[in-house]
């Protein structure tokens, strides 16, 4: 029974750790995002994240994204600096036509720093980039 079931690949789905420079407060702030690079919409996508080592654990965070379309990104979420210190964890599932996808992307513990930023698909901005 197992060995009938299809587990897609999940291609050209990115998320992403970007430091910009924030407006409204005037400070430099670390955000996640979502990057669709694929050649077509994603639909419910669905985003838990999580971040834990050995002695600690964070508070889950889930988001929805209704449409996410081809050759886009969206914000996840702020992240806090003390965060970095966990493993970082983004349970992503969509929908990609009418076939379920899902991917866990995870940013160990202490991998998201300055001296990590590499250029960022579609944002034209660097960041810590996880495929």
């Amino acid at each position: 029974m197992k060995k009938d079931i299809e587990i897609p690949k999940v291609e050209d789905l990115y998320v992403a750790v970007v430091n910009e420079y924030n407006e409204v407060y005037k400070t430099q702030d670390w955000n996640a995002y979502i990057i669709n690079d694929k050649d077509v919409d994603l639909e419910m996508v669905l985003i838990v994240t999580s971040g834990y080592s050995e002695t600690k654990k964070t508070a889950t965070f889930r988001k929805k994204i209704d449409v996410l379309p081809k050759k886009s990104f969206a914000k996840i979420e702020l992240m806090v600096e003390e965060l970095f210190a966990l493993n970082n964890s983004f349970k992503v599932s969509f929908f990609e036509g009418n076939q379920m996808f899902d991917k866990t992307y995870l940013f160990r513990k202490n991998t998201i720093n300055l001296r990590a930023l590499q250029p960022v698909p579609l944002m034209d901005v660097k960041g810590v980039l996880v495929k």
